[in-house]
Order: C-alpha cells, then structure tokens, then sequence
C-alpha cells in the first residue's frame, strides 16, 4: 500500500466557550463507558456524530495515499466534514439537556413556548449529522469507484458507516417531533429528511456496486 502523501497535525474540536470537546478528548474506552452509563448523554446523537467522523476518517486517510492522486479536494473536503461533525456529538447531548430542562417546567404557555424553542435545538443537531453524513457517503462512493483495490476496503466502510449514520439522525429527528406543539411541528424542517437519505443511500449502493465489480476483475 502506498505511504501517505502528508499528514495533519490534531484538531481539538472545540465544545462550549471554546473549551475542548469531552467527547472528542476523551479515549475511546472513555467514550463508551459514558455511551454505556445510565445518563441521559452521550446517547444516540453522539454515536451517530462519532461514527459518521469515523467514516470522513477513512474517507480522508483513503484520499491521502499517493495512489488517490487528483483526490486531493475528496481528501480535504472529508477533513472539513469530519471536523464539522464531531463537534456535534457533544451539542447533541447539550441540547437534549435542555430538552430535559423544558419537561421539567409547570405547564403553561410558558413551558410549551420554552419546549418549543428546547426541541428545534434538539432537531437542528441530528439533522445536521444526516446533512454532513451523506456527504460523506457520496465522497466515500467516490473514493470505491476509483477502482483501486488499496482503498477500496476503507471507502467501502465509510459508506456503509456514513449511511448508518444518517439513518440514525434522521430517526432521532424524527422523534424529537412528537415533542412540538402542533403549531410549530410545520416548521421543523424534516422535509430534508427523505432526499438526504436517499443520497446516502444512492451513495452507499455506489460504493458496494464498485467494491462487487472490483471482485469480478
């Protein structure tokens, strides 16, 4: 396999007033222990978050080798995408805490205006992850229908992750709905919801169509 054309120094994802993101600072056995632990945070936004960073990982590290040469912008677009997304792991979790936050007020107009306001927090992050998701599903098909075998394993995951991904945001948006008041359940935005799935879908059968001709060679 060939070595890697450059590398980039790590980025610590900013979380709030700038300081670092826990998540993202964390190790990985840290991580799961807190996705494991029976708190409301990390939960399925930041898995969804995290995982779709992995697969702009592979996407990016695939378009580093020499091999992948004139994929240089699948490379830094990945990169952007990756860094994008992760900061939403922990926004996802603040913003389900202010959700919590609403619930908990006495009823009134007063608590609906309040979880109103809570909820389209709670909607705006997952559904950003289903935006950056099919992204990077469509730049991982990019990278499996080069044809080349030395990245094909990894572009051929990063769709399949991608596209896990964005079903789970969008799931997760879709839920988060059933908390607005009727008047306000219009605008919530969730009529991306379908065509972005269907480009991380299109996406994902791009890069397993290519992974098969490949094996027929």
């Amino acid at each position: 396999m060939d070595e890697p054309s450059g590398s980039s120094d790590p980025v610590a994802v900013p979380g709030t007033n700038g300081t670092p993101d826990p998540y993202m600072t964390a190790t990985v056995a840290a991580f799961l222990d807190d996705l494991a632990a029976r708190t409301p945070a990390p939960g399925g936004g930041a898995a969804a978050s995290v995982t779709c960073a992995m697969a702009a990982g592979l996407v990016e590290m695939a378009a580093s080798f020499a091999s992948a040469k004139g994929l240089e912008h699948v490379r830094n677009r990945a990169h952007e995408l990756r860094l994008e997304v992760s900061s939403l792991a922990h926004a996802d979790g603040r913003a389900y805490g202010v959700v919590l936050e609403a619930l908990r007020m006495a009823p009134g107009v007063e608590r609906t205006l309040e979880l109103d306001r809570a909820v389209a927090g709670a909607i705006a992050c997952p559904m950003q992850m289903l935006r950056i998701a099919a992204e990077v599903a469509t730049l991982a098909a990019d990278m499996a229908e080069t044809g080349n075998r030395n990245l094909e394993g990894d572009a051929l995951a990063g769709a399949l992750l991608a596209e896990a991904a964005a079903r789970s945001a969008a799931t997760l948006a879709q839920l988060n709905v059933s908390l607005l008041s009727r008047h306000t359940m219009s605008d919530a935005g969730l009529e991306r919801v379908r065509p972005e799935l269907a480009k991380a879908t299109r996406a994902r059968e791009r890069a397993v169509d290519a992974y098969a001709r490949l094996e027929r060679v």
